[in-house]
């Protein structure tokens, strides 16, 4: 009896341990196939996404394309919702938690769809020149290299997220080593953005780069080369043109991507440097352009800062994008109660990047902007300068080829002149001046990459010089998009 009862507790066991194990192979079969399924929406969502792409003519991560994705997203996580088996609690817990990738940004806070991610981005530079001081002629970018040896120019925390479900905002702080490597700070931006207005509109608000050209909106980071162009500089200053204000763009019911921007900026201060800015103290008196600046408060709204912007995309090919754009700058200036500044500009980008490239390789792309400023310089009898039109005027042109995954090389050429001025002797900022600059860069990965450059610098004011720079990027957690 004893071996009887052994012999039928073994049977049981045998086939209970063979339902398990039956039951075990269902329940993989059926994860598999929900898997198949799942990669199947996924592709099919990424297609869209493609498709939606070619047709705003901005990349899968703008904002257009973001929401439309979202919608997709939610989409699928309803049908799939709809069709997932009951798990028992093993299988549960173990797909229940998945770890952190670099690749995906840090959440610090979540309250229903609000959220906020942030990440951390620093560009070190190395480098020498034939100029004892590279920043008094040639490095005049706030973000540009300092000085020989090491610099480090750009060391940016930067925060972006869902508010609710009808705004998002973006903010970063800037950090800088001087020459003296003491840390200066900056708001650099901070804005809030509408994501669901109807119409096909957007109003933005806060501190932001104004929306003028390609560059002139983009962190350093995102810039091709080490150093700012310098008919931007010339233009807008080291620091770029950005001050606290509002923007409102409408996106036209055209069969291409054609957007309008209009923004409106305080126009005052450093940041507005053609415009309401006071310029560098001199014994006492504020002077730009050699001139004493007044201070001009804002009397009305045509103290302002009015930049419009019309850009449009062309899917020339399956593989060939054209974007172009015309941009304004309007406002006026400190060297006098009713002195003006015009700035005007237009951008060409073209890229090239065949069907079958991998992870974005290979590819050619063309970028090339020309500006035009006339700035009406207010009389100053005490340092000898007459009432006198400024022009100034300069393009860049640059083309880079990604000949190999994580290789991408360089070459930016550039020219910056204006009329004969008063005070052309002593400022930097004016005189003929021609750049070339051939660079080298690799990317170990999406989150650091490595650039060698070398400039060809010959000016008005200082004669020809030549530089080298090494810059070092690293990226820790995931940075906000940015347009194509």
């Amino acid at each position: 009896m004893a071996q009887a009862q052994e012999t039928t507790v073994t049977n049981v066991v045998d086939t209970f341990e063979r339902k398990l194990k039956e039951m075990q192979e269902r329940f993989e079969k059926q994860q598999k196939e929900m898997k198949e399924q799942f990669d199947k929406k996924l592709q099919e969502q990424r297609d869209e996404i493609e498709t939606l792409k070619k047709q705003v003519g901005q990349s899968p991560t703008s904002t257009n394309a973001i929401s439309e994705q979202k919608k997709l997203e939610q989409d699928l996580a309803a049908q799939l919702g709809t069709n997932q088996p009951a798990q028992t609690a093993p299988a549960a817990t173990s797909t229940a938690s998945t770890s952190w990738t670099p690749a995906q940004p840090i959440t610090l806070a979540r309250a229903g769809s609000a959220y906020m991610n942030i990440s951390f981005d620093t560009l070190m530079d190395v480098g020498g020149s034939t100029a004892s001081d590279p920043s008094r002629f040639l490095e005049l970018g706030d973000h540009d290299p300092i000085k020989r040896g090491f610099s480090l120019r750009n060391a940016e925390i930067a925060v972006d997220g869902a508010v609710d479900p009808y705004f998002k905002g973006f903010g970063n702080i800037v950090f800088k080593l001087d020459k003296n490597n003491e840390t200066e700070v900056e708001l650099e931006e901070s804005y809030l953005q509408t994501t669901a207005l109807p119409g096909n509109l957007q109003v933005k608000g806060g501190q932001f780069f104004a929306n003028f050209g390609r560059q002139n909106s983009q962190h350093p980071h995102q810039w091709a080369f080490v150093d700012e162009p310098i008919i931007l500089s010339r233009a807008f200053g080291p620091e770029g043109l950005r001050n606290v204000g509002g923007q409102l763009s409408w996106l036209l019911p055209t069969p291409f991507y054609t957007e309008a921007f209009l923004g409106v900026l305080d126009g005052q201060g450093g940041t507005a440097f053609s415009f309401r800015n006071p310029g560098d103290g001199d014994m006492g008196t504020n002077r730009f352009h050699g001139r004493a600046t007044l201070d001009r408060n804002l009397r009305g709204p045509g103290d302002l800062v009015f930049v419009p912007r019309l850009a449009s995309s062309f899917d020339v090919s399956d593989s060939q994008t054209l974007v172009l754009g015309v941009s304004g700058a309007f406002g006026p200036n400190d060297t006098g109660s009713d002195r003006r500044t015009q700035i005007y500009g237009a951008d060409v980008y073209w890229k090239w990047k065949p069907a079958d490239a991998h992870a974005g390789f290979p590819f050619v792309s063309w970028q090339t902007e020309g500006l035009y400023e006339i700035y009406d310089a207010g009389a100053d009898p005490t340092a000898g300068l007459p009432a006198e039109t400024l022009r100034d005027w300069g393009f860049y042109s640059q083309v880079l080829w990604g000949f190999h995954d994580r290789w991408v090389a360089g070459l930016r050429g550039e020219y910056a002149n204006g009329n004969d001025g008063a005070f052309d002797s002593g400022d930097v900022f004016r005189g003929e001046r021609v750049r070339v600059s051939p660079a080298l860069t690799f990317y170990p990965s999406e989150f650091s990459k490595i650039r060698l450059q070398y400039n060809y610098d010959h000016g008005e004011l200082f004669g020809t010089e030549h530089s080298i720079w090494l810059q070092v990027e690293f990226l820790l957690g995931a940075h906000g998009a940015h347009k194509f």
